[in-house]
């Protein structure tokens, strides 16, 4: 954490200059350059005073929150190709999410590898092609414009069914891929 440049931050917030902020906390001009340089460290009685005079506490002022990252571009993708399967993770890191989206493009005859049952729901979206859903001893033929719900209780895959690639939209909930 740079205490200096939250501190300078908070006084411009304020409206203060260096001088007015050390002459309400009765500390030197030169103490707060050298603070909001970096080039000395306050004790915690004098963070409380400078702070208090900043309208500010403790509890706040080490309370970061960390930027989230909202929108991703294929500059952030990560993909892993295996035969005819194509994987196109969209969100990074999304194995510490509640979900996670992929892209599945699969090539004509091609499928994806039988999940075993697990804990979880499953949603996916056709946006290209046509693919057979297995789902325990049932099949649902999908094509572009269907979409796809349900509970990851029983094995399942999906299997390219037309002569074209298929792509796929699936969202897993907890992340499984």
């Amino acid at each position: 954490m740079d205490l200096g440049i939250k501190i300078k931050r908070l006084r411009l917030q304020c409206g203060l200059t260096q001088e007015e902020l050390a002459d309400r906390c009765e500390l030197t001009k030169g103490y707060i350059s050298q603070l909001e340089n970096n080039l000395t460290s306050p004790s915690i009685a004098t963070l409380v005073d400078i702070l208090e005079v900043l309208g500010s506490d403790l509890k706040s002022f080490f309370n970061e929150e960390v930027d989230e990252k909202i929108v991703y571009d294929e500059n952030d993708f990560f993909e892993k190709e295996d035969g005819g399967e194509l994987i196109t993770w969209l969100v990074p890191n999304s194995l510490k999410n509640e979900m996670e989206p992929i892209l599945l493009t699969l090539q004509a005859g091609e499928s994806t590898m039988e999940d075993m049952p697990h804990e979880g729901e499953e949603f996916g979206y056709v946006l290209q092609g046509k693919a057979t859903l297995h789902l325990g001893k049932k099949t649902y033929e999908i094509s572009a414009g269907n979409s796809f719900y349900f509970t990851s209780k029983k094995k399942h895959f999906i299997q390219n069914s037309g002569e074209e690639p298929a792509k796929i939209l699936w969202v897993s909930s907890p992340p499984t891929f």
